[in-house]
């Protein structure tokens, strides 16, 4: 029987000839195992467990063919949440967190003295922004909306992995909410904004649902949806915010000034220094 440090070897290996990073081969070896790094160091000659390595040797048939490594998983960690994914959801990004954490402080700021915050996050895919943010506030009476029912499926599921009460409800963008006569306090969107003929790297474009990626020509189709219907569902006192594509700030920018010409705006930058979000106060100083 092989160590760990002879299969992780071979396998990375294996992976780089085909461009593949060696950080997927050991993250998919600590997950399979429930390692960190320095378990794996201390157990480096150690004979790995036989079913492990056939996971394992599964895992990196599925990585030789780009296949994104939280499908081989079934899950994504996000704000310290495990998310289940699978080909019908969106794996959800670490720059999203960002917009979690920015939704959080923004709350906290303007609702702090509210009892109970009604907020939705339209588009829902896995879940994961409405459960992160329903873990991390409990005050928040959570909506989410998806046009997708194996995408509600998902989320319904990872609601459940992480004992939070969502409401889900099933149609296009804000639909849901307007037949239903919810209004919000907090709009929440992380909508489809790749412009449909952008080059993409094959392990999403081949992989990942085009439903979620997908914005239109532009990309900014389902934001148009948005600000065009959220004076239906938004409260006299209340804010909006999107995660963007890095460079669609400035005709958000003007859409914005055409739809709420009243309102305050601000586009964040993530971490890495790229604009990545965009809030829209709505009578709120």
């Amino acid at each position: 029987m092989a160590s760990y440090r002879q299969v992780l070897k071979d396998a990375i290996e294996k992976c780089q000839q085909v461009n593949v990073s060696s950080e997927s081969v050991q993250i998919l070896l600590l997950e399979l195992c429930n390692m960190n790094y320095t378990d794996l160091y201390l157990n480096y000659e150690e004979e790995i467990d036989a079913s492990i390595n056939q996971q394992f040797m599964e895992g990196v048939k599925c990585l030789l063919k780009n296949e994104p490594l939280q499908y081989i998983l079934g899950y994504q960690w996000f704000y310290g949440y495990k998310i289940l994914v699978n080909p019908d959801v969106l794996i959800p990004r670490y720059e999203t967190e960002e917009l979690v954490a920015n939704i959080l402080a923004d709350s906290d700021y303007y609702f702090k003295d509210y009892k109970s915050i009604d907020i939705a996050d339209i588009g829902t895919g896995s879940g994961a922004i409405a459960v992160a943010l329903k873990k991390e506030e409990n005050k928040f009476n959570m909506y989410a909306t998806d046009i997708s029912s194996k995408a509600l499926n998902i989320a319904k599921e990872n609601s459940k992995l992480n004992d939070c009460e969502i409401t889900f409800l099933k149609g296009d963008m804000l639909q849901p909410l307007i037949e239903n006569d919810i209004k919000l306090d907090i709009l929440v969107c992380n909508p489809p904004y790749i412009p449909s003929k952008q080059s993409m790297e094959d392990s999403v474009i081949n992989f990942e649902p085009h439903l979620a990626l997908f914005g239109g020509e532009d990309g900014l189709y389902f934001y148009r949806l948005v600000f065009e219907n959220a004076h239906k569902v938004l409260k006299n006192k209340s804010f909006m915010a999107f995660e963007i594509g890095y460079d669609e700030k400035e005709a958000l920018e003007k859409m914005v000034k055409e739809y709420f010409p009243n309102n305050r705006y601000e586009v964040l930058k993530d971490l890495n220094g790229k604009d990545r979000m965009l809030f829209v106060y709505h009578n709120l100083d």
